[in-house]
């Protein structure tokens, strides 16, 4: 049987420890650099479809961030659980979020053989460019909190593993048990 991150490298998914993924991606000028925008946000949206022949992110959805395909450009896509559109991000930089946080098990495309179980902010404001130059900030909650900050941080060189508490190992997949499961948070 393939392992997962195999998997994910025959579908063009850069594999940690590959240096792409540790580098601060380029900003694009916008809306100088629109078309260029458009071609990286294709390129994500095609790649995204693509790993879900492989694996079912139904119940938490899915990101994928434009280095992680060895594109250097500040771009990422976030499909929400169930939406069917995603997400873009050009240029995403969090200005605001909670202290309140809680402890979520998280997978990488980059290295999907092991889980990480690590804090996030349950809340996150984050600014970014619309393709005209548009400066907008969103807020998002919860999962999709940790989707929209898992990936900004693949832009700034960061990976999930990096949140890790002192001392704690990310998990194999083979010892991880919340395969398919959405995260839990108390209303």
């Amino acid at each position: 049987m393939q392992r997962p991150s195999q998997a994910m490298a025959d579908l063009g998914i850069v594999q940690d420890p590959s240096l792409v993924l540790r580098r601060t991606a380029r900003r694009f000028h916008l809306p100088v650099e629109a078309d260029q925008a458009r071609e990286v946000i294709a390129k994500l949206q095609d790649a995204a479809q693509k790993i879900t022949t492989v694996h079912d992110f139904t119940g938490k959805g899915r990101g994928l961030a434009a280095p992680q395909l060895g594109i250097d450009a500040a771009a990422a896509v976030v499909y929400p659980p169930g939406a069917a559109e995603p997400i873009v991000l050009l240029n995403p930089t969090v200005v605001e979020s909670s202290a309140e946080t809680d402890m979520q098990y998280e997978g990488c495309l980059s290295f999907f053989d092991t889980r990480s179980r690590i804090p996030r902010p349950l809340t996150a404001h984050v600014e970014h460019t619309d393709l005209d130059g548009t400066q907008r900030i969103m807020g998002f909650d919860h999962g999709l909190a940790r989707l929209i900050l898992h990936e900004v941080d693949h832009l700034h060189g960061v990976l999930c593993k990096d949140h890790l508490p002192e001392g704690a190992t990310p998990t194999p997949v083979e010892e991880y048990r919340g395969t398919g499961s959405a995260w839990q948070y108390q209303p």
